[in-house]
């Protein structure tokens, strides 16, 4: 019996640390290649009006993230936004503050993120090209919100960001097209609460029929999208 529990424990473990090594921002060309763009209006019987906005979900096969077109997003509703004054189109992402921030990660650094509840960041890009063009082999799922869906989203990422802190925000990257900051974030990291189901709650948020109980990895996120997009 001690043999099996231990073996249980390994396999988590091991569950947990693939799940954290994909919640990582990835390189412009680290994305394996995927199908091309799913495009999808989204729609729901509580829908308030027919105006559509889109907004993209991006997975690289283990991390996903919500971009947004920027000059759709209401003027003061994200403050972080002013840190991207070049930026076309704006990617969102969430997760382990010390595993997801270092340059250069340990096996470690994920174990612990996986397996105990640790505090988190919000890693946030400013693009200044499509998404398509920026992550060219990534998954990209197009959905068309109304304006009430894509208001609430854009709120959902407004109370992610923990501004009580003093921290200030870190440089991640900078390249050709892309600009990227971590901020202090909401709610802690933990196996049950990854990168993954952070979009997906925020998809929900939004009124999505996305379900975010159970929904760990990228592809747990990514098959419910697909099958909306679907529909």
């Amino acid at each position: 019996m001690h043999q099996v529990r231990m073996r249980i424990c390994w396999l988590l473990a091991i569950f947990a640390c693939a799940l954290t090594f994909g919640c990582k921002p990835s390189g412009l060309t680290s994305y394996p290649d995927k199908a091309p763009v799913i495009k999808v209006v989204a729609t729901t019987t509580n829908e308030l009006n027919q105006h559509k906005v889109a907004i993209y979900v991006t997975s690289n096969g283990w991390h996903s993230g919500i971009v947004l077109f920027k000059p759709l997003l209401p003027r003061g509703t994200i403050p972080e936004v002013e840190d991207f004054p070049d930026a076309l189109y704006l990617s969102f992402g969430w997760g382990d503050s010390t595993y997801y921030q270092s340059p250069t990660p340990t096996f470690g650094m994920a174990l612990r993120a996986a397996l105990l509840p640790t505090s988190s960041v919000v890693h946030m890009s400013g693009l200044t090209a499509h998404p398509r063009d920026v992550f060219a082999n990534a998954e990209i799922v197009e959905l068309h919100l109304s304006t009430e869906q894509f208001h609430r989203l854009v709120s959902y990422l407004n109370v992610t960001f923990a501004r009580q802190t003093l921290e200030h925000a870190s440089l991640k990257s900078k390249s050709r097209h892309l600009v990227s900051y971590f901020y202090p974030a909401t709610g802690m990291f933990h196996l049950f609460n990854t990168c993954n189901t952070w979009t997906a709650r925020g998809l929900q948020q939004a009124g999505l029929p996305i379900r975010v109980s159970g929904t760990f990895s990228a592809e747990d996120l990514m098959t419910q999208v697909r099958q909306f997009a679907l529909q």
